[in-house]
């Protein structure tokens, strides 16, 4: 069967995986239709889907359960989530909120190699950005406020 999985599908790994770390480590149907704020016939026909593809196991009346492969694809949806969410508050200076709900649009589309890319480019910059802003993302910040570049004060090298 494919395996790919909608973005749909997507968001129900990765609020089992989330729920498992929470409280008691047991996620129950009912956990996950009220954070999704889904009706349980629909987290029901979901988990059959996610079951019928090797991610979850889920006994009717049961609690669900990640398998290894759930569990991996939950850790990289969690994973590109986190790296969306860090690019834009810390680089691009987007409100928590917002960051949010964007990277859990985007983490559905972006494609690996652009992720791996992205991931690389936080790692990057971050000595800069751990320490103090470096003098690209200050002038980055003055855009954004002014909407005017910063001037260059570069030396000019003598010949």
């Amino acid at each position: 069967m494919k395996s790919k999985l909608s973005s749909v599908m997507e968001d129900y790994l990765e609020t089992i995986a989330m729920l498992k770390k929470r409280g008691d480590g047991v996620v129950r149907v009912r956990d996950i239709s009220a954070l999704l704020n889904v009706k349980n016939p629909t987290v029901n026909a979901a988990l059959k889907t996610l079951s019928v593809k090797g991610y979850v196991v889920h006994e009717r009346y049961g609690y669900v359960t990640l398998t290894v492969k759930g569990e991996e694809k939950a850790y990289d949806i969690q994973r590109k989530h986190d790296m969306l969410f860090k690019f834009l508050t810390d680089i691009l200076g987007v409100d928590r909120h917002t960051a949010s709900f964007d990277a859990c649009k985007m983490e559905h589309a972006i494609s690996p190699k652009t992720s791996i890319r992205l991931t690389k480019f936080i790692e990057f910059s971050e000595e800069g950005l751990n320490k103090e802003n470096p003098q690209w993302l200050k002038n980055f910040k003055h855009y954004l406020e002014t909407g005017k570049k910063p001037s260059c004060n570069m030396r000019k090298v003598k010949k």
